[in-house]
């Protein structure tokens, strides 16, 4: 008993770390595709697609801001004392909103229906870059900051 318990216990931890990892990453990975989704909706107008770039910022920061908080915390309009979808996740400093302005004719398929008329579409980008992963065992001094999650998603914006 005295050599396999510590295996076991090993075992037993390692796999609810494991787990609250990929809970994690699942979360990061949800949010990321909330804020995609979020900014896809919004008017056509916020986007400036009057020709072909890629990597455009935000013109208003109050959208970006919306943006961050929706994947942050899955609210909007936030308080002081509202809790983050992570433990952890304190600020929107690793969650970036960029667009590109894709040719309506490039696109394959070809965009149509909504996007008649257009001659670039925007297509927002949201992506969560090097959010520090927390373990279970912080509180024990089990600490890594070499581990981070990461996620990405992308939608065409339809200004619904």
């Amino acid at each position: 008993m005295a050599l396999v318990t510590p295996l076991l216990i090993i075992l037993m931890f390692g796999s609810f770390e494991l787990g609250n990892y990929f809970l994690s990453e699942h979360v990061v990975v949800k949010a990321v595709r909330d804020g995609a989704r979020y900014a896809s909706r919004l008017n056509l107008s916020n986007f400036d697609c009057s020709s072909a770039s890629s990597d455009n910022t935000l013109a208003d920061a109050a959208i970006e801001e919306n943006i961050q908080n929706l994947v942050r915390t899955g609210l909007i309009d936030i308080d002081e004392d509202e809790e983050a979808r992570l433990r952890g996740w304190s600020d929107g400093s690793d969650i970036h909103v960029e667009y590109d302005c894709v040719a309506v004719d490039e696109a394959d398929p070809p965009y149509s229906g909504i996007y008649a008329g257009l001659d670039f579409v925007p297509v927002v980008h949201v992506e969560v870059r090097g959010l520090d992963y927390t373990s279970l065992f912080n509180d024990l001094g089990f600490t890594s900051s070499t581990i981070t999650l990461n996620a990405e998603a992308q939608s065409a914006v339809m200004g619904i």
